[in-house]
C-alpha cells in the first residue's frame, strides 16, 4: 500500500502534458487554416464556338492575387466523353481563358464545362455549365464587293456580298445593314434573312435620297446562334439624281432709303432633307406687289443671294432652283409693308452651354405659334456679310453643335415667330460657345487732375478682339514707392473719378478689362497731382483781391474826407526857390528885392503862374551865369538840340534865358496891362533899369511895359515852380544876335 501510494501521482503528470502538447498542435492546425487564402471561384463562365476553328471559355476574375493555375473539364458527344484542357494552351500563368480544338470538337452538340482554380493553399470548382454549339456558333462576316444604283430606279441602293466561306452550308443566315450618308455619324440599320445557299448575295436598300452618298456595312450569324459576326469592310454609294428637293427663303430688311425704296436682302439654301450632293444650275426669282400681278419683275441668278429694292408697300417673293432633271418646288415669301405692325409673342430667350453643344429657349405667349425662325451671325464692328438661318417647327428650342460656331466669337442669336405667311417681331441675344481673355486692354487716359482726385477714362475694346463678355474693369494706381490699390466698376463704366489720393505725387495707373475667363491689362499712364487746385487759386486771389478793393474804398472815403491830406500825400509841394535863404548871399537889400510878399494882393494863381523878372546885383548873375555855363558843358550838345525841339512843340510855355545867350521871343505870353503895369512901378528902378543896359536891339526898340513883360529873367528862377522848360542853344552869342 505504500508503494502505490508513492507512485501514483506520475499518471496525472504525465497526462497533463500530453493534454498541452495536444492543444499546442490543434493550435498550429487552426492557425494554418485560418491563414490559407484559397483561389476565387471561377463565375461567369463563358463559351463561344468559332465555325471550324476551335470551342473557347472564358471566366473571371480574370487575374489573383497569387500564382493560380486552372483546369477545364468538359463533357461532350451528349455526355458519353470527357476530357481536361490541355496544360499548355492558356491554362497556366493566371490565364483565364481555354480553348478546344479540332479534331474533338463536334457539331451539333451539347457541352458541359466546369473549370477548377488551384494555389498552393487549396482547390476550388465552378459551378457546371451546359452549352449547345449551334447557339453560340460565330461566323466570319461576309465580304460586300458592290453597292451601286439601279438605272431608271431613284433613291435606291443595290448591295452585293459573297456569303462567308466558314458558315454552314445548310443553315438560314440573319443580316443586319447599317448606313449612313457620308457626312453624318448617325447609322441606320435594317434586319433581313437570307435562306438560299447561293454564294453570291444582294439586297435592294430602298427608301433613301436623291443623289446622296451613303456608307454602307454588313453582318451576318446563323438563325439560331446569339452570335453575330464581326462588320464587313465599308463600301459607299451614290443614289441617282433627281430634280431640286426645294428651298428654304429668308430675307433681311433694311431701311428704307431718302427716294423710298426699301433694299431687301433675300436668302435660299436647300431645305431640310435635301440631297447632299445636289446640284443647282440656277434660280428664278419673281416677285409683285400685293394684288398687283402685272408688275411682276423676274430675275435670274446663280447666286444663293440676291438684293432687291421695293417700294414701301407689301410684296410677294418666289424662289426655285432648277437642274437638268427639272424645278424644285416654289418657294414663298411675303415682305410687309414699311408701316406693318409686326406682332409680338416672344416673352423671354435664354442661350446655355451644355458638353458640345449650344442651346437657346424661348417662351411664348401665342400658343396658336408653332414655327420659328432662328438667325444667326457673328457680330463684329463691321456690318455682317453672311447670315445664317434654320426653320424650327413644333418645338420652342434650338441646338447647334459647338463645332458649327468659333470660338472667341460673338454671335447675335434671334428668333422670328411664322403665323402662316407673317412674321412676327423677333427676340434677340448673344452668346458665346467658348470664351477667352481680351485679345488686348483698354486704353486707359488721365483727364482732370487735381490735387487729390483724377477721372480715369478708358475705349471699349472692339469686338473682335474682347474675346468673351466683358464682366467688369479694375482700376490698378499706385504711388511712387507706395502701395497698389485696385477699384472694381462693371462693364457699362467707362469712366471713373479717384479720390483721395496724396497732394504733388507721380501715379502709376493701367485698367484691366475680365472676363469669365480671365483679365487683360491695358496701357500704363502716369500721372502726377497738382501742388494747388484751381479752387484754391480762385479763393486765394479773391481774398487778395478783396483786400486790395476795400484798402482802394478806405482811401478813397479817406480822400473824400480830407482832400488836402490826401493831396499832399500823393503830390507833395516843391519848395518855392523865392522863399529860399539863398537870397541872403548879398544881404539884406537883395533879400528884400526878392521878397514877394510885398506884392499887391489882387494879383491872382494865374499871374504867379508868368515869370517875373526881378533884378540882381551884377557879381551875382556873373556867379550864376559861370554855374549855367558849367553846366552846359557838362551837357552834350545832342541833348539840347532835342530839349529846344521839345520846346518848340509846346503852345504855352515861358522861357528863361541867360543873360549871356541870345534872346529868343516866347511863342507866347499874355499878361493883363493892369498887373504888369504895377509890377512895373514896383521894380522900375532895379530890374527895368538894368535891362535897358542889354546890347539888345530889339529890346531897345521895346517900350517900358514891354521891357518889363519880357525883359530877361533872373537865371535863379531856373528852379521855380513857375518856371516849366528853358531854351538853351549852342550857337555863339554872335551868330545868335545875327540871327535876331
Amino acid at each position: 500500500m505504500t508503494g502505490a501510494d508513492e507512485f501514483s501521482p506520475q499518471p496525472a503528470c504525465i497526462n497533463l502534458g500530453t493534454m498541452w502538447a495536444w492543444a499546442l498542435w490543434m493550435f498550429l492546425l487552426l492557425c494554418k487554416f485560418s491563414l490559407a487564402v484559397l483561389p476565387a471561384k471561377p463565375e461567369n463562365i463563358s463559351c463561344v464556338f468559332y465555325y471550324e476553328e476551335n470551342f473557347t471559355c472564358t471566366w473571371s476574375p480574370e487575374k489573383e492575387a497569387s500564382y493560380t493555375w486552372y483546369r477545364v473539364k468538359r463533357t461532350y458527344s451528349y455526355g458519353y466523353k470527357s476530357d481536361i484542357c490541355p496544360t499548355d494552351n492558356s491554362t497556366r500563368g493566371n490565364h483565364a481563358s481555354c480553348s478546344f480544338l479540332p479534331p474533338t470538337i463536334t457539331n451539333p452538340d451539347n457541352y458541359t464545362i466546369q473549370v477548377e482554380a488551384q494555389n498552393a493553399d487549396g482547390i476550388i470548382k465552378s459551378d457546371i455549365t451546359h452549352w449547345n454549339l449551334d447557339a453560340i456558333m460565330k461566323i466570319e462576316p461576309p465580304e460586300i464587293f458592290s453597292v451601286k444604283s439601279v438605272l431608271g430606279i431613284k433613291r435606291m441602293l443595290q448591295i452585293k456580298w459573297i456569303r462567308p466561306v466558314l458558315a454552314p452550308f445548310s443553315s438560314t443566315l440573319k443580316y443586319t445593314l447599317r448606313f449612313r450618308t457620308v457626312n453624318s455619324a448617325h447609322w441606320m440599320e435594317v434586319n433581313f434573312t437570307k435562306e438560299d445557299i447561293d454564294r453570291d448575295e444582294t439586297y435592294n436598300l430602298t427608301g433613301l435620297q436623291a443623289f446622296t452618298e451613303y456608307v454602307v456595312a454588313l453582318r451576318c450569324a446563323p438563325a439560331e446562334s446569339m452570335f453575330w459576326s464581326g462588320w464587313s469592310q465599308e463600301k459607299v454609294g451614290t443614289t441617282e439624281e433627281e430634280a431640286p428637293y426645294g428651298l428654304d427663303l429668308w430675307r433681311v430688311l433694311r431701311p428704307a432709303k431718302v427716294d423710298g425704296r426699301r433694299p431687301v436682302q433675300l436668302m435660299w439654301k436647300k431645305a431640310n432633307g435635301a440631297p447632299v450632293l445636289e446640284k443647282a444650275l440656277g434660280y428664278n426669282i419673281w416677285y409683285f406687289p400685293e394684288n398687283n400681278t402685272n408688275l411682276t419683275e423676274t430675275v435670274n441668278t446663280t447666286n444663293q443671294t440676291h438684293e432687291l429694292y421695293l417700294g414701301g408697300k407689301t410684296h410677294w417673293v418666289y424662289v426655285i432652283s432648277y437642274n437638268s432633271l427639272g424645278e424644285s418646288p416654289v418657294a414663298t415669301l411675303r415682305i410687309p409693308a414699311i408701316d406693318e405692325k409686326s406682332f409680338q409673342c416672344i416673352e423671354a430667350m435664354q442661350a446655355c452651354l451644355t458638353r458640345d453643344q449650344l442651346v437657346v429657349e424661348w417662351q411664348s405667349s401665342a400658343p396658336e405659334v408653332d414655327t420659328w425662325m432662328v438667325e444667326w451671325f457673328p457680330d463684329l464692328d463691321s456690318e455682317p456679310s453672311t447670315f445664317s438661318w434654320e426653320s424650327v417647327s413644333q418645338a420652342r428650342n434650338w441646338t447647334i453643335q459647338k463645332d458649327e460656331l468659333k470660338p472667341f466669337w460673338c454671335y447675335n442669336i434671334s428668333v422670328y415667330p411664322v403665323l402662316g405667311d407673317r412674321v412676327g417681331q423677333s427676340y434677340s441675344i448673344q452668346a458665346y460657345v467658348r470664351e477667352g481673355i481680351p485679345s488686348v486692354g483698354p486704353v486707359t487716359e488721365a483727364d482732370n487732375i487735381g490735387v487729390k482726385t483724377v477721372t480715369v477714362t478708358w475705349k471699349e475694346i472692339p469686338k473682335s478682339q474682347r474675346n468673351g463678355f466683358i464682366s467688369n474693369y479694375t482700376i490698378f494706381y499706385q504711388a511712387e514707392d507706395g502701395k497698389e490699390f485696385s477699384k472694381t466698376v462693371n462693364s457699362n463704366i467707362l469712366q471713373y473719378g479717384l479720390e483721395s489720393l496724396t497732394r504733388k505725387t507721380s501715379y502709376t495707373l493701367q485698367v484691366m478689362a475680365s472676363t469669365s475667363a480671365g483679365g487683360t491689362n491695358g496701357t500704363t499712364i502716369n500721372f502726377k497731382t497738382l501742388s494747388i487746385s484751381v479752387l484754391e487759386i480762385f479763393f486765394l486771389t479773391s481774398l487778395v483781391g478783396g483786400g486790395l478793393l476795400i484798402l482802394i474804398m478806405l482811401t478813397v472815403a479817406y480822400g473824400l474826407k480830407k482832400p488836402n491830406k490826401l493831396k499832399h500825400l500823393c503830390w507833395p509841394d516843391v519848395p518855392n526857390p523865392a522863399e529860399s535863404s539863398i537870397a541872403t548871399w548879398r544881404g539884406d537889400d537883395f533879400k528884400d528885392k526878392l521878397n514877394l510878399k510885398e506884392l499887391d494882393d489882387s494879383v491872382t494863381m494865374e499871374e504867379d503862374r508868368v515869370l517875373k523878372p526881378y533884378s540882381a546885383p551884377s557879381d551875382f548873375i556873373d556867379k550864376l551865369v559861370v554855374n549855367f555855363e558849367n553846366f552846359l558843358e557838362e551837357v552834350s550838345p545832342e541833348e539840347l538840340g532835342k530839349g529846344q525841339e521839345n520846346i518848340l512843340r509846346e503852345e504855352k510855355n515861358e522861357y528863361v534865358t541867360s543873360p549871356y545867350w541870345p534872346y529868343r521871343p516866347p511863342i507866347s505870353t499874355e499878361i493883363p496891362q493892369r498887373k504888369s503895369q504895377q509890377l512895373c512901378s514896383r521894380i522900375l528902378e532895379g530890374t527895368c533899369s538894368e535891362t535897358k543896359e542889354q546890347p539888345l536891339s530889339s529890346v531897345q526898340s521895346l517900350g517900358p511895359e514891354h521891357l518889363c513883360e519880357e525883359g530877361e529873367p533872373n537865371p535863379y528862377l531856373k528852379n521855380s515852380v513857375t518856371t516849366r522848360e528853358f531854351v538853351t542853344s549852342e550857337k555863339p552869342q554872335d551868330e545868335a544876335r545875327r540871327e535876331v
